[in-house]
């Protein structure tokens, strides 16, 4: 009997190293296939990181850029380094480690989430917000509204301002819930009729996210994003924040004071979530495989849902889309928040990424477009 019992376990044990061995080999074999052109060898690499050292330090000294930046191209990591600091105060040099709010390249993972959500059959992009938040008052709105910005929801940073009274007392998701559900706050545009970006919508994604999944938005990233992918400094925002330091970056005003959080941080979905570079590239680098969803679910997920014509950038599910000067077409996001400015940009042709996180919003971001000069040359100026 004895026999038969560890007989019986080592055949579930090699069942279960089967099918993690299947779901590796079915990951690569799933992972999207770049081809890396001759030109780039290590001496191609190492005149590119020297350019871009070169920009970064320029930003840095004479731009007051200070933050951490990490850059691919064909999937391999051709520059990081960080620069300036964490606290201006207590003089905490910043690292490629350090965490950053992400203000609105959080958006992605919320995005994320809807999607795992929708591959298991949890919910449809089509269904309306009442199917998942009875108490929502507004009809006629959907999920894929939310996700592509076209609910005409009013800016809950707006009108919490004026209707939340104790801005001592953090606000959370439910709050800005029942504040629309007892005051109905005027829509900017009916659903449907065009886009304007919405912080309201994705704040509402998360509370879906939370409704659906049974826990904690927090916990569902955790549990189904960050833990997978082994993404080890990234979480979302929580009161105990400051204990995190100084493995977390203090966010700054333009002239280097601090900014201390509000009312409005507790807040997620359409900001909150904190991560490192390095973290990020990981999220780069998984958003190639089936690790999260599926290719196919991706696709949608970067393709552009703006009707409007005669308009060069587009939006997705949590990405802006838009074509570079060279030609190629690039899905990106930018965040600004309380003291952070940050910037996420993939290019899918040559597997190229520009991760910046900043921790003072000074205008510098505005430069970045010598960074992408760099990694994506103009070919007709060049010749």
């Amino acid at each position: 009997m004895l026999f038969l019992t560890f007989v019986a376990c080592q055949d579930t044990s090699r069942e279960e190293k089967q099918k993690q061995e299947d779901t590796v080999a079915n990951q690569l074999e799933s992972r999207q296939q770049v081809q890396v052109p001759a030109s780039f060898t290590p001496a191609y690499i190492h005149q590119l990181n020297i350019k871009l050292d070169s920009v970064f330090s320029y930003l840095h000294k004479k731009k007051g850029f200070n933050g951490a930046v990490l850059v691919t191209k064909y999937d391999q990591v051709i520059y990081k380094g960080a620069f300036g600091y964490a606290d201006f105060q207590r003089k905490d040099t910043l690292r490629t480690h350090t965490a950053f709010q992400l203000a609105s390249v959080s958006k992605q993972f919320t995005a994320m989430a809807i999607m795992l959500l929708k591959e298991q059959g949890k919910l449809t992009y089509e269904d309306s917000v009442q199917q998942h938040l009875p108490q929502f008052p507004y009809r006629g709105i959907t999920i894929r509204q939310l996700l592509t910005h076209r609910s005409g929801l009013p800016n809950y940073t707006y009108f919490s301002d004026k209707l939340w009274s104790d801005r001592n007392k953090a606000i959370t998701n439910d709050d800005v819930l029942h504040l629309m559900e007892a005051h109905q706050p005027q829509v900017y545009y009916q659903p449907g009729t065009r886009f304007d970006y919405s912080n309201t919508g994705y704040f509402l994604l998360a509370s879906i996210v939370e409704k659906v999944a049974g826990m904690p938005f927090s916990t569902y990233l955790e549990q189904h994003v960050f833990s997978p992918l082994h993404m080890n400094h990234t979480f979302t925002y929580n009161q105990s924040i400051a204990e995190k330091a100084p493995n977390v970056a203090t966010g700054h005003t333009g002239g280097r004071r601090k900014r201390s959080p509000d009312y409005l941080d507790t807040v997620l979905g359409d900001k909150g979530i904190y991560s490192t570079v390095e973290d990020l590239y990981k999220w780069d680098q998984a958003l190639y495989t089936n690790k999260l969803v599926k290719q196919e679910t991706l696709r949608e997920a970067f393709t552009g849902s703006r009707l409007e014509r005669k308009k060069e950038e587009d939006y997705g599910f949590g990405w802006r889309i838009r074509p570079l000067d060279n030609g190629d077409t690039v899905v990106y996001h930018g965040g600004l928040w309380h003291g952070y400015a940050t910037y996420l940009q993939r290019n899918p042709k040559d597997h190229s990424a520009l991760i910046v996180l900043s921790n003072v919003p000074n205008g510098s971001f505005r430069h970045l477009k010598e960074v992408q000069q760099v990694l994506y040359p103009d070919k007709n100026k060049a010749e």
